[in-house]
C-alpha cells in the first residue's frame, strides 16, 4: 500500500518564473504532506531563495537545460516510490496527493495516476472550454475503474490526442522507471511517453475531478512551442505511431484548431 511516505513532489525550475513561489505553496498546502524537492538546470539567487524559504532540497543538473534531461534527472533525484512531477508555473489543489494515493490504492498493478485539471489564466481558474471539454470527454471511459486495466481502451484514448495534463501524474516508479523519457520532441515527449506506458501491464489511473491548475501565458514554454509550429510537426509524428498516413494528417489539423485555445489573449 502506498502511503505519503512514498510519494515526492520533485519541482522542476527553470530560469526565473514569477509563479514558481505559487508552485511551491500549493505543495506545501496538501492535506497529506509528502517529501517536496527543487531540481533545476539554472542554478539562480531566485531559484535559491524559493528553496531555502520553504526549506526545499535543492539539485543542481550539470547538464545543459532539456525538457527531457530535466525532468530525468527530477526523477532520478528522488528516492521514493511515487514522483510527481510540478511543473513551476503551475498549482495544485490541496486534496491532490490525498486522492492520488487513495486512487492508486484501489488500482490493479497501476503504472501512473493523473486527474482531470484547469487552467490557470490572469490569475483565474477555467474549469470548462472547447479543449478542456474535449479532453474530458476523451477521458471518459477511464472513469469506469474496470477499463483502468485496458491496453486497447487507453490507447484508443491516446490515438486522438494527448488528454493527459502531464503535471498531473504521478508515476510509479518500479513501473516507469527512473528516467523514463529518451524523446528530442520539445512539445510531445509527454504524449510521446504514454503511447509507451500504455504497451505495458498495468492500470491507468485517472480522476475525473480537477486536481490540479495549468497556467497559460505567453511565456510559457507551450505557448512557444505552439507560436512556431513545433507541436504540429510533433503531433503528426505521434498520430503516425497510431494511424496510416492520410488519417494522420487530417487528424494533426483538427487537433491544430483546438490549440489555439492555448493562447493566453
Amino acid at each position: 500500500m502506498f502511503s505519503a511516505n512514498s510519494h515526492t513532489f520533485a519541482v522542476c525550475a527553470y530560469k526565473e518564473s514569477e509563479y514558481l513561489e505559487q508552485c511551491v505553496a500549493s505543495l506545501k498546502n496538501q492535506t497529506v504532506k509528502s517529501k517536496i524537492i527543487m531540481c533545476t538546470a539554472t542554478d539562480n539567487d531566485k531559484i535559491r531563495a524559493v528553496a531555502k524559504k520553504y526549506d526545499l532540497e535543492l539539485f543542481v543538473n550539470s547538464n545543459k537545460p532539456s525538457i527531457c534531461g530535466d525532468w530525468n534527472f527530477a526523477m532520478s533525484s528522488c528516492d521514493t516510490e511515487l514522483v510527481t512531477l510540478a511543473h513551476q508555473d503551475d498549482v495544485y489543489e490541496p486534496d491532490y496527493l490525498e486522492n492520488a494515493i487513495k486512487a492508486l490504492n484501489l488500482a490493479t498493478d497501476p503504472i501512473m495516476f493523473f486527474s482531470s485539471y484547469s487552467e490557470l489564466r490572469n490569475g483565474q481558474k477555467v474549469y470548462s472550454n472547447k479543449l478542456l471539454n474535449i479532453k474530458k470527454f476523451m477521458l471518459s471511459p477511464l472513469k469506469i475503474k474496470a477499463f483502468w486495466k485496458s491496453k486497447f481502451i487507453r490507447r484508443r484514448i491516446l490515438a486522438l490526442g494527448n488528454a493527459i495534463c502531464c503535471p498531473s501524474v504521478t508515476y510509479v516508479i518500479a513501473k516507469t522507471g527512473k528516467e523514463p523519457f529518451c524523446s528530442t520532441m520539445k512539445s510531445n515527449l509527454d504524449w510521446e511517453q504514454w503511447e509507451v506506458f500504455s504497451k505495458l501491464k498495468g492500470s491507468f489511473v485517472y480522476f475525473a475531478k480537477p486536481l490540479m491548475s495549468h497556467r497559460i501565458h505567453e511565456e510559457s514554454t507551450t505557448s512557444a512551442i505552439i507560436a512556431d509550429n513545433t507541436r504540429t510537426k510533433e503531433d503528426y509524428e505521434i498520430y503516425r505511431k497510431f494511424w496510416p498516413d492520410f488519417i494522420a494528417k487530417f487528424l494533426t489539423k483538427q487537433y491544430q484548431k483546438s490549440e489555439k485555445s492555448n493562447e493566453s489573449k
